[in-house]
């Protein structure tokens, strides 16, 4: 698109780019799948007749969420033949995004992950109302239901997201001080500096997808956790370190191993205690943690 071309669908577009980009990437977990649908989007509003349309982000939001649901099937097939648990790609994000505390919360690995475990409908509708708050006439006019079809859907992916999700979240403050003592005593190989840190039924999910060793299911139990970590450090023959960044909005670290990005990590703390720990290993998935990537929820 030139940027000198001021024609109100571009216009419109342009506005509002980054928002329709995070619906996408909330519904997809892949940010080269959300362009794509963005891609799609445009060659569908371009040929749009503006003058019937009320709302234009409504309708953008619209258009975007019924590509990215077209793509969200394409990929569940994809996912079926992946190795290994399947975690969203991680994005660096600029901090002030944790301002937005239901939007940071959404883009966790966390609660990504969650995500996952939803039908692409169910995710759809909680991906636009719990987090765009958008009206449930436009979310029923973007997945093709009713108004009452989309309220019940809702209501199913409300109960399926709480049943899983921290009973007590902790602050950006609280996880950024967990993830010190983590980062502090994994860098110094502080076995139980670790295990202080840890929560008795934490939870270990690293995603390898087959091109980076990786458990092919979570780790659940601080002394498996520490274990497994305690291994897979022996066996890595280099030095690692531990760079603490904004991933998804949230507190996280990107891990070297003698200078070359070997991961990504992200957090889920409670009680000032990691019950969560989601390792992003595939080297495909690691593409956007060197520059930052706008999100938002406006």
């Amino acid at each position: 698109m030139n940027d000198h071309v001021t024609d109100p669908a571009t216009e419109a577009f342009v506005a509002h780019r980054d928002l329709l980009f995070t619906v996408a990437y909330e519904m997809l977990g892949s940010a080269a799948d959300a362009e794509d649908v963005l891609q799609d989007a445009w060659l569908r509003w371009v040929k749009v007749d503006l003058a019937q349309v009320r709302d234009r982000r409504a309708y953008l939001v619209r258009i975007t969420t019924r590509q990215a649901l077209n793509r969200l099937r394409t990929l569940q097939r994809r996912k079926e033949a992946y190795v290994g648990p399947w975690l969203p790609e991680p994005l660096l994000t600029a901090p002030d995004v944790a301002e937005d505390a239901e939007l940071s919360e959404s883009l966790s690995l966390a609660l990504m992950f969650i995500l996952e475990t939803l039908s692409p409908a169910e995710r759809a509708v909680f991906v636009l109302h719990e987090v765009f708050d958008i009206g449930y006439d436009d979310i029923a006019a973007a997945i093709g239901r009713s108004p009452a079809a989309a309220r019940q859907i809702a209501y199913r992916a409300r109960r399926h997201v709480d049943a899983r999700r921290p009973r007590t979240p902790a602050s950006q403050e609280e996880a950024r001080a967990a993830l010190t003592s983590f980062q502090t005593a994994l860098v110094t190989g502080d076995l139980q500096g670790l295990l202080d840190v840890l929560a008795p039924d934490v939870e270990f999910v690293s995603d390898g997808g087959g091109l980076r060793l990786a458990a092919l299911r979570p780790v659940v139990g601080a002394d498996k956790v520490l274990r497994y970590m305690a291994g897979s450090l022996g066996k890595a023959g280099g030095t690692f370190t531990g760079e603490s960044t904004t991933v998804n909005g949230n507190p996280g670290l990107i891990l070297r191993l003698d200078s070359a990005i070997d991961g990504v990590l992200g957090f889920r703390v409670e009680n000032a205690r990691v019950t969560g720990l989601y390792y992003v290993r595939n080297p495909e998935k690691l593409t956007r943690v060197e520059s930052e990537t706008l999100l938002t929820s406006r």
